[in-house]
C-alpha cells in the first residue's frame, strides 16, 4: 500500500544554516563594543560621517581578520615571508568567508608600471605578438620592456668519464627593452647649473645641492680631498680630464683621513640618490630641488615606447605591439575582434574579455601603455576590479572601498550593475559608500555614527534602504536631501584664458574660467577634466593646486607634524621655559629614552603577530619625564597633544597661552570639520576622509589668488559635504577664486559657473559641451551632467 508522502518541508541541512556574518564586541580603532550580523550572498552597504568607524569595521575587523586565518593556513616557513597581522580587538567573529579586499591603494608609482602589466593585459599581448607577429623575433620576452637583451659566450669545464673536457658555450636573451632609456620611456636630463656654483672652487662650498655640507665625509670631502680634483681651482677652469672625473667617473676607492670610501662621479651619485626613489616620497625641499634640477624627456630612439627596436618592427595586420599599447584600450577590443586566428583562439578569447572588462567598468578610454603611477584612486580600484570580474570563484566575500569615487553620476549605474553581479553569482559583497545612488541598490545598510572619532564607532541604524530614510540618524536626514542651484550667482571678476589646450585627450580647447567665484569642471570620467585643469594652469605664483594624491605617514606623523602646528608650539614651550625647542619633539631631542618616542614597544614574534605594548617608562606619553616638568599655560607638552583640535583652539586662541600662529592652524583644520582630532592621533588611524580634510586645511594656509581643488568630497559624507560647500564659499567670498574638479552634484549646483567637458571618454571627450551657470546647464539638459543634475535638483 502506498505511504503518503510527508507534506511538510524537509529540516534544512545543517550546512546551509551559516548565512550569517557574526561581530559582536568589535573595538578597533574608534569602534566601542559594536555588534552586527551581515546576510551572506547579499550587498551590504557601510554608511556613516567620515570618521565614524566604517573602514575600522569593514577594513580592520572583518577583512583582517578573514586574510589572519587565511594566512595561518601556510607553513610556518612561507609565514615568515608574509605580512603579519595581530588578530583584530573583538570578542566573537563567526562565518566569515575569503576575503578579497579591493581598495583605494594606489598602483605603484614604479615608472615600469603600466595599466597592461598591472593587469595581464601585457602579458597576453606579448604572446599574440610571439606567435603572430612578422618578422618573428623570438619568445614573448622579445616584447617585454622589462627584459634587456643579454648575450654571452665562454669556456665551461665540466668533468665527462673520468676526463677534464672544456666546451665553448655561448648563449643569447633577446628582450624587448630600449637599451637607450632601459625601458622607462624617458630619458632623465640634469641640468648642471642646479648642482654646483662653477665660478667656486670645491673648497668654496662650490655644490648647491640640499644637505650636501661642507664637513660631510660622505658627500663634500670625498669629492674636495679624493686626490683626483684640486680642492682650490674654480670648477669652470677644470681640464677635461677633470670634468670626466667630476661628473662620470666609474667608482673608485679613495681614502679620506684614512677612512676608505667609495668615489663616482657627481651625476651617477645625484642618480642614485634621488632619482631612484618616488617623488611623491621626498620631502618638500628634497622635491623642490629635483624639479629644478631634472628634466625628463621623451626617449628620441623608442619615442617613448619604451620598446626596443626589434621588437617595433613586428607586427600583425601593419600594428606593432607599441601601437597596440598606446591604441585607446576600446579601439584595441576592436582591433583584437577583428584578428581570426585558429591557433591562437583561446588566447584571444581571454585578451578580449579583458579588454571588454576595461570598457565595460568604464576604463575603455585608458591605454595599455598610461603609467600605473598617474591613475586616480578612483580608477586604480577599478582596474583591480577588472582582474575580479570574470573569476569563476564564488561564495567569497569581497570588500570594496567608495567603489564610485571619481565615477560621473552616469557612470555610477554601471558600477551598480558590477556590484550586483558579484552579489548574483553568490558572493557576500560589502561597500563602504556615501553615494546615496549607490547606497539604494543595498540589500541590507549599517549605519554608524553619530560622529566622527570619539563621537562615532556605534551602530545607528541597520536594516533596508527603506528603513534608513525614514530613521532619525544623520545619513537618514541626509539622504533624500538636495542642494538647489543657487536664484542669484557671483560675478567675475576677471577671467583666466586657456587657449589651445591640447594635453592628453583635449582637443585644441579655447575656454575663459572667471575668477572671483566658484568654478567646477566636470563630464564623464576620462573626458579630460583634469588635464584641462593641470595641464592648463601652471602651478606656481598665485596657484595653489591641491590634488588626490594620498598623504603619506607614519606611526610617528600626527595632524600637529603634518600641519606645521607643532612648530610654533614648540617654540612657545621653548621661549617659557628658556630650553631648546628640539627637547618638545618626540621625534628628537625629547624623545622617551625607552620606546624612542613611539609611545609604543614593538616585540617581533617572527611569523606569528607582532606585539605591541605601551611604553612603561612614559606611559605613552612619547617623551623624557624631564621633558613633561616643563609647562606652559599650566599644560605640559603631552597634555597639549592630547586635546582635541577645537579644545587647543580655545587653549591658544586667548590667556597666558595665547599663540597666533598656532590659533590660525587650528582655525582652518576646525573650518574643515576635523574639530575632534586630536593632535597627537597617528595619520595611520585617520581614515580617507580625514586624510583628505587634513591636506585642505594644510593648503589652504599657502598664499595664493587661485585654489585649484580635485575631487575634494572624496570619502566625505553627505553631512561633510555641506561643511566643505561653506568653505568653499568663505574662500571665495575673502576674494579667492576656486576652480574644483568634481562629480558631486551637490558641489555642482551649489558652483557659480560649470565647465562641463565630453562628449564622452577619451578620444569621444576633450572638448567643452557647456559653459555657463548650473540653473542653465538644468534648464538646456543637453549634456549628460545636464539630464543628471536636473534629475538631481528635481527640475
Amino acid at each position: 500500500m502506498p505511504t503518503k508522502k510527508d507534506a511538510q518541508s524537509p529540516a534544512p541541512h545543517a550546512a546551509d544554516t551559516h548565512d550569517l556574518i557574526r561581530v559582536h564586541g568589535a573595538r578597533v580603532n574608534n569602534l566601542k563594543d559594536v555588534s552586527v550580523e551581515i546576510p551572506k550572498r547579499r550587498l551590504t552597504v557601510f554608511t556613516g560621517v567620515s570618521g565614524s568607524g566604517k573602514s575600522s569595521l569593514v577594513f580592520g575587523t572583518l577583512a583582517a581578520e578573514s586574510q589572519r586565518m587565511i594566512n595561518e593556513t601556510y607553513s610556518a616557513f612561507v609565514q615568515g615571508f608574509m605580512p603579519t597581522q595581530a588578530r583584530p580587538e573583538v570578542d566573537v567573529l563567526e562565518g566569515l568567508t575569503t576575503a578579497i579586499i579591493v581598495d583605494q591603494q594606489r598602483l605603484g608609482s614604479d615608472p615600469r608600471s603600466t595599466v597592461g602589466t598591472a593587469t595581464d593585459a601585457n602579458a597576453m599581448l606579448r604572446i599574440l605578438f610571439s606567435r603572430l607577429g612578422k618578422p618573428h623575433i623570438g619568445s614573448p620576452k622579445a616584447f617585454s620592456f622589462n627584459v634587456a637583451s643579454i648575450s654571452g659566450a665562454g669556456a665551461v669545464t665540466m668533468e665527462r668519464a673520468g676526463r677534464t673536457v672544456k666546451e665553448r658555450r655561448d648563449f643569447q636573451i633577446i628582450g624587448g627593452m630600449c637599451p637607450r632609456c632601459e625601458g622607462r620611456g624617458t630619458v632623465s636630463d640634469i641640468d648642471l647649473t642646479q648642482l654646483y656654483d662653477d665660478s667656486k672652487s670645491l673648497a668654496e662650498g662650490a655644490f648647491t645641492i640640499p644637505g650636501w655640507k661642507s664637513d660631510s665625509f660622505w658627500t663634500v670631502r670625498v669629492y674636495a680631498e679624493s686626490g683626483l680634483l684640486d680642492p682650490d681651482k674654480p670648477i669652470r677652469e677644470f681640464t677635461k680630464r677633470e670634468m670626466q672625473d667630476f661628473l662620470h667617473k666609474e667608482p673608485v676607492k679613495v681614502k679620506v683621513e684614512g677612512v676608505n670610501l667609495t668615489y663616482e662621479g657627481l651625476i651617477p651619485k645625484i642618480q642614485k640618490s634621488f632619482l631612484s626613489k618616488d617623488r611623491e616620497a621626498m620631502q618638500p625641499h628634497i622635491r623642490a630641488f629635483v624639479d629644478r634640477a631634472v628634466t625628463f624627456t621623451t626617449c628620441p630612439e623608442c619615442d617613448g615606447t619604451r620598446l626596443g627596436e626589434a621588437a617595433r618592427s613586428s607586427k600583425i595586420a601593419g600594428i606593432s605591439i607599441a601601437d597596440a599599447c598606446a591604441m585607446q584600450i576600446s579601439d584595441l577590443a576592436e582591433w583584437v575582434r577583428g584578428l581570426d586566428e585558429p591557433s591562437v583562439a583561446p588566447l584571444l578569447t581571454t585578451l578580449l574579455g579583458t579588454l571588454d572588462s576595461f570598457v565595460e567598468i568604464g576604463l575603455g578610454y585608458l591605454s595599455l601603455d598610461r603609467s600605473a603611477g598617474t591613475l586616480s584612486g578612483g580608477e586604480a580600484q577599478r582596474v583591480k576590479m577588472i582582474r575580479h570580474l570574470g573569476s569563476s570563484l564564488t561564495d567569497v566575500t569581497y570588500v570594496f572601498d567608495e567603489p564610485t569615487i571619481g565615477l560621473h553620476p552616469h557612470d555610477i549605474q554601471r558600477m551598480n550593475d558590477l556590484l550586483l553581479r558579484l552579489r548574483d553569482k553568490g558572493n557576500t559583497v560589502l561597500v563602504v559608500e556615501h553615494k546615496p545612488e549607490t547606497i539604494v541598490i543595498a540589500d541590507h545598510v549599517v549605519d554608524l555614527g553619530p560622529g566622527a572619532g570619539t563621537g562615532g564607532g556605534t551602530v545607528c541604524f541597520e536594516g533596508t534602504v527603506e528603513g534608513l530614510r525614514a530613521g532619525d540618524t544623520v545619513t537618514g536626514r541626509h539622504f533624500d536631501a538636495r542642494a538647489a542651484p543657487k536664484e542669484e550667482v557671483r560675478k567675475a571678476t576677471g577671467t583666466l584664458e586657456i587657449r589651445g589646450a591640447a594635453t592628453h585627450n583635449l582637443r585644441d580647447v579655447d575656454v575663459d574660467i572667471p575668477l572671483g567665484v566658484l568654478v567646477v569642471v566636470t563630464g564623464v570620467a576620462g573626458s579630460g577634466k583634469s588635464s584641462l585643469v593641470h595641464g592648463s594652469i601652471p602651478a606656481g605664483e598665485g596657484v595653489v593646486s591641491i590634488d588626490q594624491a594620498a598623504i603619506r605617514g607614519s606611526r610617528r606623523s600626527n595632524p600637529a607634524t603634518y600641519t606645521g602646528l607643532l612648530d610654533p608650539i614648540r617654540k612657545a614651550f621653548a621661549k617659557a621655559n628658556g630650553v631648546k625647542p628640539a627637547l618638545f619633539s618626540a621625534n628628537s631631542e625629547g624623545a622617551c629614552p625607552t620606546c624612542n618616542g613611539a609611545g609604543v614597544i614593538y616585540t617581533d614574534l617572527a611569523m606569528m603577530a607582532g606585539v605591541a605594548s605601551t611604553c612603561e617608562e612614559c606611559e605613552g606619553k612619547r617623551f623624557h619625564a624631564s621633558v613633561l616638568e616643563h609647562h606652559f599655560g599650566g599644560r605640559d607638552i603631552s597634555e597639549v597633544l592630547a586635546m582635541s583640535v577645537a579644545e587647543a583652539a580655545g587653549f591658544f586662541g586667548d590667556g597666558e597661552a595665547r599663540t597666533p600662529a598656532a590659533h590660525r592652524i587650528l582655525e582652518r583644520l576646525a573650518d574643515v570639520g576635523l574639530g575632534y582630532l586630536s593632535l597627537g592621533q597617528p595619520l595611520t588611524t585617520l581614515s580617507g576622509g580625514e586624510r583628505q580634510r587634513l591636506k585642505l586645511a594644510t593648503h589652504m594656509g599657502e598664499k595664493g589668488g587661485v585654489y585649484i581643488l580635485d575631487e575634494p568630497t572624496t570619502g566625505l559624507h553627505l553631512a561633510d559635504v555641506e561643511q566643505l560647500l561653506g568653505l568653499l564659499d568663505r574662500l571665495v567670498d575673502s576674494g579667492k577664486s576656486v576652480i574644483v574638479v568634481e562629480h558631486h552634484q551637490a558641489v555642482m549646483a551649489h558652483a557659480d559657473w560649470i565647465v562641463d567637458l565630453g562628449p564622452g571618454a577619451g578620444h569621444d571627450g576633450g572638448r567643452i559641451v557647456f559653459e555657463g551657470t548650473p540653473a542653465d546647464l538644468v534648464a538646456a539638459r543637453t549634456t549628460l551632467t545636464g539630464e543628471h543634475l536636473a534629475a538631481y535638483v528635481g527640475a
